[in-house]
């Protein structure tokens, strides 16, 4: 069976291979006696051979059918009666959820409703899920996950160079690059199968830049790891920018030519100042120079970013300011060159542009501007008047469900309760709406909570095209039926709208019917795949947006001959800095960054469904440096209380000396008391809404049961 990781945005192929002695698979599923029947230690994964991952699987991709095969999954839709979920028919699901939601609208309006979507989705859900909130329901609230993921990045590409896509160039063209910096992210374990193009670029000779306060196993690789401080990137990516000018070090024919706004960098430099930057970097003084002379002096070069930079309140600037150093050397639009930021959901790239996000509709269209507006409005058969305008991020919404501003959530393929910052507010929140409604493939903690909770097929039983982070359109054919009494999440939004009367806006038979009207709604888009097919992806095995027609190649490198913004020029940063964060203390001195481990992914709903993955880590920890334990008085596999000004978590330490002695890190896929959300600050990126998790003043100290207890 062929079939696509559902994790990481890479999206590798798989050729899974049942066991001989079993029943067939669509026959063992629909009896719904999945834990059983089957053994999934017994089926077999192997890398299937594809552009991206040249055949290669991580120990997430070789045991992701584990979680689709596992007796927990829901097979049958769930509706709270006396305070618990029992199972329900999907009649009286559906008929139930469109009963409170025609009351709601009724009496308060659309607005009242908000629907909460995932990064993992396929591009024909994502779609949906942006259409069925716009015309279905007639609310502006919706907005998804990947706002926790791509949105700094994003926006910062939009900006800069008037689109973003993940990579500007192939991953094929790693290997050629002479200086490639690796900005806050850890593709040995975030994407592991990406590793060998690092691996190969070093062996042509490349220096290897990585920029991370831990020492990480994609640091190892590194010629140099510049060990900075949580929340300095932006510090530090001024001051790069600064060496390479001085120096002379930058391409001023590319800049004459292709850009705007370079002379308004001397105001934005002025004050910079090495000594003070390697001060506050937390890292010597050399070490900056030497980055900055090899990246500026290398004829060919990429800068890679992803959350380590991103998920901060300044990240947006962040990267734009990295961007100016692509710029300013004219690395980009050529073999061996580019900006790339490393998607982490599976779908993180193609879910933000077909309109989850609040101010988006799909061809990463504005929903502010009126023609793009017009566009989709003919397209869906509406008047542009009927689509609402802009909402607001993800954890707004939740701000104003605490407010009892918003009173209804639809949730499908996400986390809320898990993966929002400052999970106190989110918790309550949640428990005090009207209505939740959850769409998932397990009782999740969020779906826990929800008054109606509705089973969906998994990767393995869902047609659909996802977009890797190169901007390669792929598709993933269902191998399986769904168990039990799951369905396809496209079919139950349409459910939903027959019940309040807005189905024939929603009439498709299948997924590729809905991809052709997503292709017809991208025309003319930045994100324009209308020259892609379903019969193309199978027989061309991923196809490079954009690709305005059937005769199109696709775009494999980005900015070859013009930038997106009009004038066909890329936009430097001039903007001043802005830090929008609590600062360390007496009270809270240390700081708190968080992250990924291999064998996990995002909130670990499907991850610790795995046997084989949940056994290599089953419960959180703190990695703290082996100095700052014994000033703390706490010891290795110890209980330990992490306190921010928002909250607590209780977690194991794990002593290490590849982290720096003033910060602590704690991985994002566990719930409960375990869940580092719980101390993650409210604070928002001003520029794209982004939360600051990777910067959280807290203090630290050996767990007391009995103190817990008091709180």
């Amino acid at each position: 069976m062929q079939t696509q990781c559902p994790f990481c945005s890479v999206q590798c192929k798989i050729t899974l291979h049942p066991p001989h002695s079993s029943p067939s698979p669509i026959s063992v599923i629909q009896t719904g006696a999945l834990a059983t029947a089957l053994s999934m230690e017994n089926w077999q994964a192997e890398g299937h051979p594809n552009a991206a991952s040249q055949g290669r699987l991580c120990i997430k991709g070789m045991n992701a059918h584990q979680h689709a095969l596992n007796g927990d999954r829901l097979l049958y839709p769930l509706i709270r009666r006396d305070g618990k979920l029992v199972r329900a028919s999907w009649d009286e699901a559906l008929d139930l959820i469109a009963v409170r939601f025609r009351e709601a609208m009724q009496q308060h309006g659309p607005d009242i409703i908000g629907v909460y979507g995932g990064g993992s989705l396929t591009n024909e859900t994502a779609y949906l899920l942006g259409k069925f909130a716009r015309i279905g329901l007639g609310t502006r609230y919706i907005d998804y996950n990947g706002r926790f993921c791509m949105s700094a990045a994003a926006s910062a590409g939009t900006k800069v160079f008037g689109v973003d896509r993940g990579l500007t160039f192939r991953l094929q063209d790693i290997p050629i690059a002479q200086c490639i910096i690796l900005a806050g992210t850890n593709i040995a374990e975030c994407q592991p199968t990406l590793l060998p193009y690092f691996h190969e670029a070093r062996a042509n000779g490349a220096r290897i830049i990585v920029l991370d306060p831990r020492q990480t196993g994609t640091a190892a690789i590194a010629d140099l790891h510049l060990q900075l401080k949580p929340g300095t990137d932006a510090l530090l990516a001024l001051t790069l920018l600064k060496l390479i000018i001085d120096n002379g070090w930058t391409d001023q024919a590319f800049i004459a030519q292709h850009t705007n706004g370079y002379h308004e960098l001397a105001a934005l430099l002025d004050g910079i100042e090495l000594e003070q930057t390697a001060q506050q970097c937390g890292i010597p003084a050399a070490q900056i120079v030497q980055a900055a002379e090899w990246y500026g002096t290398a004829e060919t070069g990429m800068i890679l970013t992803a959350r380590g930079i991103e998920q901060q309140t300044d990240g947006h600037l962040a990267v734009r300011y990295l961007l100016n150093l692509v710029l300013a050397t004219g690395k980009i639009g050529r073999p061996g060159c580019g900006y790339g930021a490393v998607t982490g959901q599976a779908n993180g790239q193609g879910g933000r542009e077909h309109g989850q996000k609040a101010d988006q509709l799909p061809g990463y269209r504005s929903i502010e501007n009126e023609s793009d507006r017009t566009y989709v409005a003919s397209v869906w058969g509406v008047e542009p008047s009927e689509i609402p305008g802009k909402g607001v991020s993800a954890y707004e919404m939740l701000e104003l469900a605490d407010q009892g501003l918003l009173r209804m959530l639809f949730v499908m393929g996400s986390n809320p309760v898990v993966s929002n910052p400052n999970i106190p507010l989110v918790r309550r929140a949640l428990e005090g709406l009207d209505l939740l409604v959850v769409a998932d493939l397990f009782l999740s903690e969020t779906a826990r909570m929800a008054d109606i909770v509705l089973p969906v097929a998994s990767f393995l039983e869902n047609t659909g095209t996802l977009t890797n982070l190169e901007g390669r359109v792929l598709l993933r054919e269902a191998v399986m039926e769904p168990p039990g009494e799951a369905r396809q999440d496209w079919s139950i939004l349409h459910a939903i709208a027959e019940r309040l009367g807005t189905g024939h806006y929603f009439h498709f038979d299948s997924a590729e019917a809905i991809f052709n009207e997503l292709r017809l709604a991208s025309r003319g888009g930045l994100a324009d795949y209308s020259g892609i097919t379903y019969d193309r992806l199978r027989q061309e095995e991923g196809i490079y947006w954009p690709c305005p027609d059937e005769s199109h190649a696709g775009t494999p490198t980005m900015f070859q001959q013009r930038f997106a913004h009009e004038d066909g020029k890329a936009i430097f940063t001039a903007l001043p800095h802005q830090y929008v964060r609590e600062q360390p203390s007496t009270t809270r001195p240390l700081l708190l960054t968080n992250g990924r481990v291999l064998s996990h992914y995002l909130t670990g709903v499907q991850t610790r469904r795995s046997p084989t993955l949940a056994a290599r880590e089953l419960q959180n920890f703190v990695e703290i440096h082996p100095a700052t334990a014994k000033r703390y008085r706490l010891k290795e596999g110890q209980w330990a209380e992490l306190e921010s000004a928002q909250g607590q978590l209780i977690v194991r330490c794990r002593l290490s000396e590849q982290i720096r002695m003033d910060t602590l890190f704690v991985p994002m896929h566990w719930g409960g008391k375990q869940n580092v959300n719980e101390a993650t600050p409210p604070e928002l990126d001003p520029f794209c809404k982004m939360p600051g998790f990777k910067f959280t003043p807290v203090t630290i100290r050996p767990w007391q049961p009995e103190r817990s207890l008091l709180k």
